[in-house]
């Protein structure tokens, strides 16, 4: 009978450390979870940058005045009928 409990004993920590350092044990699991929650925040802020860049597409597709902007915002766009002022702040010995 004695023997017994100690095979069982034996099987016993056998199986807890499988359970615990296997391949596909508990610590390899809360490593993986943590993983997960990482990536789907990730993933989050990605879909967020997403939408973003989707709406200024759309918005620049279909919209003159937003292409028109991003053209004077970027590459300094001046439009036909206007006319451009350069203002050059006098220098202290021109004074």
């Amino acid at each position: 009978m004695r023997w017994i409990l100690g095979l069982l004993a034996i099987v016993a920590v056998l199986l807890q450390g499988e359970l615990w350092f296997s391949d596909d044990g508990y610590l390899k699991t809360l490593k993986l979870r943590t993983a997960v929650a990482e990536q789907r925040e990730l993933n989050k802020d990605l879909r967020e940058r997403n939408a973003s860049l989707d709406a200024e597409v759309l918005n620049l597709k279909q919209g003159l005045e937003a292409a028109e902007e991003r053209a004077r915002t970027d590459l300094g766009l001046i439009g036909e009928t206007e006319t451009f002022y350069q203002v050059v702040q006098a220098s202290a010995s021109q004074r």
